[in-house]
C-alpha cells in the first residue's frame, strides 16, 4: 500500500509553499499532488511555478501528480486548466469533469480526483476509458459503498486498469460554492476579499453555540471540522485500496505520514483517536463521529 500527501488546500505564502515541499521530497509520501484546486485569485505562485516545482520533485525520485481546480467559473480558469493539461510530462488529477474531457482528447493518463461525483462502476467504466489511472474515492463513500463497487468493477473486467485511493488523514473538503465564505466571515465582497484567506493558513474553524467546531471555512470550500483519520481502520482495507492520501494542513503532516507508514509496514500500535478526530463515513456513519 502507497502513500500520498495531497495538495495544499489553503492558501499559504510562497515562501511556505516552497519550505513545505523542500520536507516533502525526503517524506514518506510516495506520491505527491500539487497545485492550486480552491481559488484561482491564490497567486503565491502562478500556473508554470507550479508546473517547475512539480517536475523538480519529479527528477528528485517522487511521482509528482498536477492537481487542477474543483470548480470552474471563468474563462481564465480553463486556461489555466489547458496549462496544466498540456504540460507535456506530468499526469494530471482531474477536479473538474471539464479536466477529464481536455486529458482524454489530449490522450493524457489522469486521476479522478475527490471533488468528482463519481459513484459507481458505471462511471468509472467511462472514465478508464478516457484514460484515468488511479480513482480517489469521495469522502464521504463508506468501506461497505466500495466493496460494492470493487465487485461491480470485477464484473466489468475494469478493476485491474486503475488503482484505488482514499482520503485517510485531514479535515475532509465536503462541498465547494461560488460564494467564498472566508470573505463573507470578514464582511468583504467575494470580488473585493483582498486574499484574506491567507491570514488563516489552516482555515478559518466555525463552531455551533455550543461551541463545537463543525466545518473549517477555506475560501469557496467547506471542510470537517473534525480531523479525519483511518489509522486504525488500515486492515479493513487489505486487498480493496492502494494508496492511501494524507491531507496537508502543517508541516504535521509529515509526521503523519511517517505514523502511516509505520501501520503499512505493521509497526504501529492502535490508539483511541481523540475527541478532534473522527472516522464516520469509513462506517456508514455519521461522517463527523467515531467509531471507537
Amino acid at each position: 500500500m502507497k502513500l500520498s500527501l495531497g495538495p495544499v488546500l489553503y492558501y499559504w505564502p510562497k515562501q511556505s509553499i516552497n519550505d513545505f515541499y523542500d520536507q516533502a521530497v525526503t517524506s514518506d509520501a510516495d506520491i505527491i499532488y500539487l497545485g492550486e484546486t480552491v481559488c484561482s485569485k491564490r497567486r503565491e505562485l502562478k500556473t508554470r511555478d507550479w508546473i517547475e516545482l512539480a517536475k523538480s520533485l519529479s527528477q528528485q525520485g517522487k511521482e509528482v501528480v498536477l492537481s487542477s481546480m474543483a470548480l470552474l467559473e471563468a474563462p481564465s480558469e480553463i486556461k489555466i486548466l489547458q496549462q496544466l493539461c498540456n504540460n507535456g510530462e506530468l499526469s494530471v488529477e482531474a477536479n473538474d469533469v471539464g479536466a477529464i474531457q481536455l486529458l482524454h482528447e489530449q490522450k493524457v493518463p489522469f486521476t479522478c480526483g475527490p471533488a468528482i461525483n463519481c459513484y459507481n462502476a458505471s462511471v468509472l467504466k467511462l472514465f478508464v476509458n478516457k484514460g484515468m489511472q488511479r480513482w480517489v474515492m469521495p469522502v464521504e463513500l463508506s468501506r461497505d459503498w466500495l466493496v460494492k463497487v470493487v465487485e461491480d468493477c470485477l464484473t466489468l473486467g475494469i478493476r485491474e486498469q486503475f488503482e484505488i485511493e482514499v482520503f485517510a488523514h485531514g479535515f475532509m473538503p465536503l462541498a465547494y460554492s461560488a460564494r467564498c465564505f472566508t470573505a463573507r466571515s470578514e464582511n468583504k465582497a467575494k470580488d473585493d476579499c483582498e486574499l484574506c484567506c491567507i491570514k488563516y493558513p489552516q482555515g478559518r474553524p466555525t463552531t455551533t453555540q455550543e461551541d463545537q467546531q463543525v466545518f473549517i471555512l477555506n475560501g469557496i470550500q467547506t471542510q470537517s471540522g473534525s480531523c479525519y483519520n483511518l489509522i486504525n481502520d488500515m486492515s479493513s482495507m487489505q486487498g480493496l485500496v492502494d494508496i492511501l492520501r494524507i491531507s496537508p494542513s502543517s508541516t504535521q503532516a509529515f509526521e503523519v505520514l511517517k505514523q502511516f507508514r509505520d501501520a503499512v509496514t505493521g509497526h504501529h500500535i492502535k490508539e483511541a483517536l481523540s475527541h478532534q478526530e473522527c472516522n464516520g463515513f469509513w462506517h456508514k456513519i455519521a461522517g463527523l463521529d467515531t467509531l471507537r
